[in-house]
């Protein structure tokens, strides 16, 4: 059954696909995938539960729950969608017509006070309440047009990650602090804040550290990403925008690329431990001062992660280009198209309470996780 919500434009549609009614092939492999290690019978075992079309050729690049009003906001390469949590309904679609400053919406952020921020390719940012919007462009001290990430500051600011540099948001004030020669890269797609306030940017040259005072940066040199065990070509162009310099570059040769410095995903986690998805080389992971690497051969999906989520019990989400995973801290389950997924680029993860938003091309995917049995 597909439930077709009218929204006002046709190729905003948001469909509904319940999982009984998936097609025949799969709805027969609509389960962890054969290769992923199998979880513990008494633990909590995540499940496809719904999935929802946003067009074959819409990229669902950003996702973001807001608590307090039930609401996830979609970010596609067509707009914003609104949709209720309760019911799962979209409420509302935002173009530039609204006043998005560009439809295609790589990164969403929301505040204390409960602003919405969109960052877009090419197009500048974009800041919504209450039916109001407001637009940041270079001119108004935005470092870019192109945004990719938001993260909030404990003093009530908002960073801000461009393809220039990390904006410093003062939101009482309305100033702009541009840090770029402190980066270790320009280009930063990531960004995360532990609990002590320290601030952690995932650029293409690496990852750099701000304590308020001071700045620390690493590379692959330093340990971030795993090797390239099968001599992949090296990628010095993997960026997801348009700048001809930055298309987005997975293959090359017929072969997937590797730039184990280019980290696309950030999280400081529930114990400050980061972690940083690379370009090919899975998963990094700092923990006492040292870097750890995870990859396809310790069960993630994919060795591009696009996204890293973690929730309340713990577990950890990746979003790659194989599909998503589920970590524990010992066991792994995967997904992909073969399991339910509309696509197996996973570009982004949200998490509301018992329930995993994904965010791939096509569509957004809903895992829910089963209590576990007495």
């Amino acid at each position: 059954m597909k439930i077709l919500l009218n929204i006002g434009l046709a190729f905003f549609s948001f469909m509904l696909v319940s999982c009984s009614d998936q097609k025949p092939e799969q709805q027969a492999t609509a389960t962890v995938s054969p290769v992923t290690a199998a979880v513990p019978a008494h633990k909590p075992r995540a499940e496809i539960l719904d999935v929802f079309e946003v067009g074959n050729e819409v990229y669902v690049r950003s996702l973001a729950v807001e608590p307090k009003t039930e609401t996830l906001w979609v970010g596609t390469s067509l707009g914003v969608h609104e949709v209720n949590l309760k019911n799962r309904q979209v409420v509302n679609t935002y173009t530039r017509d609204h006043g998005l400053a560009n439809e295609y919406v790589f990164g969403i952020g929301i505040d204390e006070d409960g602003y919405k921020w969109f960052g877009t390719n090419a197009g500048g940012m974009s800041s919504f309440k209450d039916g109001d919007w407001k637009t940041y462009f270079p001119m108004h001290g935005l470092a870019d047009y192109w945004i990719y990430s938001f993260a909030n500051d404990p003093d009530g600011g908002l960073w801000i990650g461009t393809w220039a540099g990390a904006n410093y948001l003062n939101r009482k004030t309305g100033e702009f602090k541009t840090y770029v020669k402190e980066l270790i890269n320009e280009w930063v797609y990531g960004i995360t804040v532990d609990s002590k306030g320290i601030i952690w940017f995932g650029t293409e040259g690496g990852v750099s550290r701000f304590d308020g005072s001071n700045w620390t940066s690493w590379s692959h040199e330093n340990g971030i990403g795993g090797d390239n065990p099968d001599a992949l070509p090296f990628s010095r162009n993997t960026g997801l925008g348009t700048r001809s310099r930055h298309d987005l570059g997975i293959m090359a040769s017929g072969k997937p690329t590797y730039n184990p410095n280019y980290v696309f995903s950030m999280l400081a986690d529930h114990d400050d431990t980061i972690w940083a998805g690379t370009w090919g080389g899975g998963v990094a992971r700092l923990k006492d001062g040292q870097w750890t690497n995870l990859m396809e051969k310790d069960g993630l999906a994919g060795n591009i992660v696009y996204s890293i989520a973690q929730d309340k019990a713990g577990v950890y989400w990746f979003g790659t280009n194989k599909g998503l995973s589920r970590y524990d801290g010992s066991s792994w389950q995967n997904w992909n198209v073969h399991s339910g997924l509309p696509s197996n680029d996973v570009y982004a993860i949200a998490i509301d309470r018992d329930d995993v938003w994904i965010g791939t091309r096509g569509g957004v995917t809903r895992i829910g996780v089963k209590a576990p049995a007495k």
